[in-house]
């Protein structure tokens, strides 16, 4: 397991997400330079390994259509829906990932990143509690680098894991 981690490039990330094209929307079109590790597809989700963890093995669940406020642009029942399978994707990366405790938060702004996603991130055992909680999820305070080949395997073991009926 890995839990290293090398800076951040903020200035550059906060400039692609509030002027370019929304990259949730771009990866379910496949467009392009869009591409993530997918670990659960359906109709209406998707979920795939965030780009730039900050603890080994960050998911992201979005619904697949466009919808930018986490409870008002959503009825009860799609939002219970949505919840679900992010319930089943936090179980599948506790199975897959050892863990003291999962994360599950939605982040995004009207400025940036507006497409509603939740994201699953599982804090290691033993980390020190001032490393805990904000300071485990910032960026700020660097990324896990991982190979495309290592987000493979990774998320190999995730669908495997989903496969099981997780």
């Amino acid at each position: 397991m890995r839990g290293d981690r090398v800076p951040f490039d903020l200035v550059g990330y906060q400039r692609r997400v509030r002027s370019g094209p929304c990259f949730i929307c771009d990866l379910v079109a496949g467009a392009p330079g869009s591409e993530h590790e997918v670990v659960f597809d359906d109709d209406v989700h998707s979920a795939f390994l965030g780009r730039y963890p900050t603890m080994y093995g960050h998911v992201l669940v979005a619904p697949k259509a466009h919808v930018e406020h986490v409870v008002r642009d959503f009825d009860e029942a799609a939002y219970l829906r949505l919840q679900a399978v992010v319930y089943r994707i936090a179980r599948a990366v506790e199975a897959v990932v050892p863990s003291e405790r999962t994360y599950v938060l939605s982040l995004g702004s009207q400025q940036g990143n507006a497409h509603v996603h939740w994201h699953i991130q599982p804090l290691t055992p033993g980390t020190p509690y001032e490393r805990q909680q904000f300071h485990a999820l910032m960026a700020e305070n660097g990324v896990i680098p991982w190979s495309a080949a290592e987000a493979a395997e990774f998320g190999g073991r995730l669908r495997t894991e989903l496969g099981s009926g997780a």
